[in-house]
Order: structure tokens, then C-alpha cells, then sequence
């Protein structure tokens, strides 16, 4: 097999990670996805998946506000990371709230045929959207939710 070193150099420069912190606020939910525009240069040619990626972003930084930091200050930090390669995006959340189980909870979600509620489906739309979902403890009182989508 022959390297092609200059297509190597191609998918190294599409690797991109970004960062932000940013407070504990929902009214940040347009600063949150006007930072997250930044990972999406050039533009997934797709942009069904884009629809997507920005679709968990949001249920996951609304989730961790209103129920992971539901009682702390508006001024706790949350740092959201993004990155994206060739082949994926990757999000993760990190909070200071409460531990929770995430496959526990979405087995006590109805599925969304059965949900007349407005609310309470983020958990459910995220475990369908993304291609990977987890959250686990990162250390003490910090949690990650992580979330992966390919395209």
C-alpha cells in the first residue's frame, strides 16, 4: 500500500477542537451555538448531521443546566468541549451536579409515542440523535456528558 502523505496532511488539518466556558444560564444557549459554528469549517457537506450535532448540543447544555446545576448559582462555570475529524464530532458537557444514571434514566423515559408531556425528552432525542452518549464521573464534583456523532 502506497502512503500518500499530502491526503494525510488533509484530514490532520481537519482535525479542529474548540472550547468554551461559559455560565450556568440558558439565555447562553445562543452564545453556546454561535461558538460551536466555529467547528463546523469547512461545512459538513451533509447537513442533515449538522442538524443533528447542533441538536444534541443544545438538549445536553439545557439538560446540564436545568437539572445537573438546578441548584447552583448562575455563575457555576460549565465548559463544553467540541471536536471534530474527518469522520465524527465529538461533544462533551462537563458540570458539577448531581451523578446520575444515564442508561437507568432513558430506560424510565417513554419513548416519545407514549410522552404527551412539553417537557422531558431531551435524554431521549440526545440517545437517538447521537451515535454515542454517555456521563460519567471525570472527578470529584465534575461530571462529562459526551456526545458523538459520524457523518
Amino acid at each position: 500500500m502506497k502512503y500518500n502523505k499530502t491526503k494525510f496532511l488533509i484530514f490532520k488539518q481537519m482535525d479542529k477542537q474548540i472550547s468554551l466556558k461559559i455560565t450556568t444560564d440558558i439565555t447562553n444557549l445562543p452564545d453556546v451555538l454561535s461558538w460551536f459554528e466555529q467547528i463546523n469549517q469547512p461545512p459538513i457537506a451533509r447537513q442533515e448531521i449538522w442538524w443533528k450535532c447542533q441538536t444534541i448540543l443544545i438538549e445536553g447544555f439545557t439538560n446540564i443546566v436545568e437539572h445537573a446545576h438546578k441548584t447552583l448559582s448562575e455563575e457555576t462555570p460549565i465548559n463544553i468541549e467540541a471536536f471534530r475529524s474527518d469522520k465524527f464530532i465529538e461533544i462533551r458537557i462537563f458540570s458539577q451536579g448531581e451523578p446520575f444514571n444515564i442508561e437507568q434514566k432513558l430506560q424510565e423515559i417513554a419513548e416519545f409515542e407514549e410522552n404527551h408531556q412539553e417537557r422531558g425528552r431531551g435524554l431521549k432525542i440526545m440517545s437517538i440523535l447521537a451515535d454515542k452518549l454517555s456521563y460519567e464521573q471525570v472527578s470529584e464534583n465534575c461530571y462529562c456528558l459526551f456526545m458523538s456523532k459520524t457523518y
